[in-house]
């Protein structure tokens, strides 16, 4: 079976793992070097570490001086983005951001996230943190929750009607949708009741294939098992999807633990449907 080579645009890794306390399942989050041992077997070639700098996502933050001290640390394997909580620094949407950024896009920083904040995208502060990325043209990864509270990311209604305001006012700023909420869009026989969870039915085009098409600046990161499910509940239709949106859909795994696998499945999907000539070089 060709394999197909990669980049996982959705890593993250602690780099002081004899300091991470226990998550509730008795594991922690996987090391620079973890996260490597798996790229071996994925034919990944490099990854792009996120800081988690909400409370809500993670109890001990990930820094985004960390993921630039991993990422220089192994080079040949990580670039790193930079985070910054919308609400940072005063807690107000007149608060000089663009500063900030800049200084770690000086640094090296490739863009902003995983945003993980639990704010509306009404909310003014979350509008002077995408301006801010606009301005010195940094992507941004988003996580998208369906409620406040009980998960974290930022809020939006069945439909993503906050993501499309985003877009719509931010027309230079590249947006990276991510999380079950958002993938769930896919197909538009989605309820409320779905959209924290991975639907199996086949697609009927809903709201990301029309977000897509009408906004060039929203993207893709199909990473975790909401990404490899938004294409694997529906192949034929997976075909599609990679041909019409091959230079804005981007590769992920969102490995946290040793324990996870859901990459396998993915990897394989994708190298079945390389192997097949489902998809070509150019749009894969």
């Amino acid at each position: 079976m060709e394999k197909i080579k990669k980049i996982d645009i959705h890593a993250h890794a602690t780099a002081f793992p004899q300091y991470f306390p226990p998550c509730r399942d008795n594991t922690r989050f996987v090391s620079a070097e973890e996260v490597i041992e798996f790229y071996d077997k994925l034919d990944i070639e490099k990854g792009v570490l996120l800081p988690i700098s909400s409370p809500e996502a993670q109890v001990t933050p990930m820094t985004s001086e960390a993921c630039k001290y991993l990422s220089d640390k192994h080079s040949d394997r990580f670039y790193w983005f930079c985070n910054i909580d919308p609400r940072a620094q005063g807690n107000d949407p007149s608060t000089d951001l663009v500063t900030l950024l800049a200084a770690y896009k000086e640094m090296g920083a490739k863009g902003v996230g995983e945003i993980t904040s639990q704010v509306y995208f009404d909310d003014p502060r979350l509008d002077n943190l995408f301006s801010a990325c606009e301005e010195l043209d940094m992507p941004v990864i988003i996580h998208i929750a369906p409620q406040m509270g009980g998960c974290y990311g930022l809020i939006d209604e069945i439909g993503l009607p906050g993501l499309e305001r985003a877009l719509k006012k931010h027309p230079k700023l590249k947006l990276l949708g991510h999380s079950q909420p958002f993938w769930a869009e896919m197909s538009s026989d989605l309820t409320e009741d779905m959209r924290n969870d991975f639907p199996t039915t086949k697609i009927k085009e809903g709201r990301i294939i029309e977000l897509m098409r009408e906004y060039p600046n929203l993207y893709g990161d199909m990473s975790a098992h909401s990404g490899a499910n938004a294409l694997m509940r529906d192949p034929e239709y997976a075909v599609k999807f990679i041909e019409e949106f091959s230079d804005r859909l981007m590769y992920g795994c969102d490995i946290c633990a040793t324990i996870n696998d859901h990459m396998f499945g993915f990897n394989d999907f994708l190298n079945k449907m390389r192997s097949e000539g489902m998809i070509s070089e150019e749009n894969h």
